[in-house]
């Protein structure tokens, strides 16, 4: 078998979550360009709308659900669009503050998405997995900020520590039914959300100093190692996390 071809995951259906820009958009676009079915989810209709039209344009297969995934009944409506064989479990946020400056409400937001959304997204994609008896691959975009820590992220450092934590544990859960359950950490990417915060020189030169590579990362680089672990060429590979992040946990 050429190397190529163990990418392919024709037949498989793959749910990816905040896939209406982005870093989301750069994996659902790969995974179904390596042949996989991707159902599209996020609040924005219109976003998923154009995504979905670039894929099957490309002649991927692709369909979107509209859903607001801090409402566990839009999540347990996710379980019925399945059974998936692969999640991209990627919507998440981040509300820059220092730390004495953070209040109960944005805590609240960002631990929602991050934590408790996130959770059990990949619990009801685990369930149908197990119903089906799917030997599927659970995906957690976390970050290099669940590795280390960073100035006016305490509460993004918090939900992506407990994102860390409850992927390793999952995967010990699910490993006896070949469930795979593995996380992504980027660094800084390069998408809508980023560009204000590296338009500041000040913040940009911050950035670029932590990365030894020098420049930050493109949705694709954090697409590929998705790919990678949506595939059988990581057939063996179970709670870890790839680190996309130009070396900046290695600091």
């Amino acid at each position: 078998m050429k190397s190529a071809n163990k990418y392919d995951l024709s037949g498989h259906l793959a749910l990816i979550t905040g896939a209406g820009r982005g870093i989301g958009e750069a994996c659902a676009k790969s995974l179904a360009s390596a042949g996989a079915e991707v159902i599209l989810t996020a609040r924005s209709s219109k976003q998923l709308e154009n995504v979905r039209n670039e894929i099957i344009t490309s002649g991927g297969k692709a369909s979107f659900h509209t859903a607001d995934l801090l409402k566990m009944e839009s999540i347990n409506e996710l379980k019925k669009l399945g059974p998936f064989n692969i999640l991209v479990n990627n919507a998440g946020s981040n509300i820059p503050e220092h730390f004495c400056d953070v209040t109960e409400e944005n805590f609240d937001k960002v631990m929602m998405l991050n934590v408790k959304s996130a959770f059990f997204i990949a619990q009801a994609v685990a369930q149908g997995m197990l119903e089906y008896d799917i030997k599927g691959s659970i995906i957690n975009i976390s970050s290099q900020m669940g590795i280390v820590g960073g100035e006016k992220r305490t509460v993004y450092c918090t939900s992506k520590h407990a994102m860390e934590g409850f992927s390793k544990s999952m995967c010990l859960d699910l490993a006896k039914d070949g469930i795979r359950v593995n996380t992504v950490c980027p660094t800084y990417v390069d998408t809508q959300l980023t560009q204000p915060f590296m338009a500041e020189k000040k913040f940009k030169d911050y950035v670029l100093n932590r990365i030894p590579l020098g420049h930050v990362g493109q949705t694709e680089d954090v697409a590929n190692a998705v790919l990678f672990l949506a595939s059988n060429m990581s057939r063996m590979i179970t709670g870890s996390a790839i680190k996309v992040d130009g070396g900046w946990t290695a600091i």
